[in-house]
């Protein structure tokens, strides 16, 4: 199980996931993040991933899926610090194009 820390902050919102974004892990965390979105009201959310030491494809969809849901909503998601492994799938993937994460949780919280 993947366990979450959530911040609440006047411009946003900070998500910490630790542990491994995987298949297993993959649609608690979505749920949990359609919550968080849903109570940002529009404001952004950024997934600090820091502490997420591996991720695979269902993870990356899971990601996606919360970006397509935040923009949907009239808010963003945005990713902050990605441990090595997490930018290189990222990279690989192409999905650092479309997901950009930021160095920073400060970064990302600014836009």
């Amino acid at each position: 199980m993947l366990d979450l820390d959530i911040d609440v902050r006047d411009n946003g919102r900070v998500v910490r996931p630790h542990g491994r974004l995987t298949m297993v892990s993959a649609r608690p965390f979505r749920e949990r993040m359609t919550e968080e979105i849903a109570a940002a009201g529009g404001s952004p959310v950024v997934v600090d991933l820091s502490d997420v030491a591996f991720i695979d494809s269902s993870g990356l969809g899971a990601l996606v899926a919360c970006l397509k849901t935040a923009r949907q909503g009239g808010g963003d998601l945005r990713l902050a610090a990605p441990s090595e492994q997490v930018t290189m799938v990222l990279g690989l993937t192409n999905l650092d194009r479309v997901l950009r994460p930021r160095a920073t949780v400060q970064d990302a919280l600014d836009g």
